[in-house]
């Protein structure tokens, strides 16, 4: 793959302002130098970032989560996932937290899949997805204001699913297709 010369494309920061303080993001309005000159003002939802993962066990099944998710008013099927608690917190360690808190399962094999960035469009979230392998249960402990059901999968259909469009979810489409080569 050949790659023009990005800096006829590059923006140059020449401001950036706090504009909002929230539970999950924070607003900064940002002025960028465009590569003609003109200004331009731009919206950043700033998110500390998430670590997600793809739980599969020895059979070939998958443990997905369904949940409430208000932004949208909808319950989604998805990967078990939460944010970091802080930028500096080990991403890894974060998954493992949010497997055990979610479906009480813990893993002794961990390969990082990838990082994404969720909608680069408008926030800079960036969320870590791990493939987690030799599963037992533990006690789940989710937070006291997540109220989840457990779903298993055989990896095949939750697959389908994803090319389907039934599963809807970007991270968990992005972990699935991903893990489709290692299964």
């Amino acid at each position: 793959m050949i790659f023009q010369n990005d800096d006829s494309i590059m923006e140059k920061n020449l401001s950036r302002e706090r504009v909002f303080d929230g539970i999950i993001l924070h607003i900064d309005h940002v002025t960028n130098e465009l590569p003609n000159g003109k200004a331009a003002k731009r919206e950043i939802a700033v998110h500390v970032g998430a670590s997600a993962v793809l739980p599969i066990d020895g059979e070939g099944n998958i443990y997905l989560v369904r949940q409430f998710r208000a932004p949208i008013d909808q319950i989604l099927l998805e990967i078990p996932a939460g944010k970091l608690d802080s930028v500096d917190e080990d991403r890894l360690l974060a998954a493992k937290r949010e497997l055990k808190e979610e479906t009480g399962l813990e893993a002794e094999n961990w390969l990082h899949l990838t990082d994404t960035f969720t909608t680069p469009g408008f926030s800079n979230e960036r969320i870590s997805l791990y493939l987690a392998r030799e599963l037992h249960q533990s006690d789940a402990c989710p937070d006291e204001d997540e109220f989840l059901n457990l779903v298993k999968l055989p990896f095949k259909e939750a697959l389908d699913m994803v090319l389907r469009g039934e599963i809807r979810d970007a991270k968990t489409q992005i972990a699935i297709c991903m893990a489709s080569h290692l299964i």
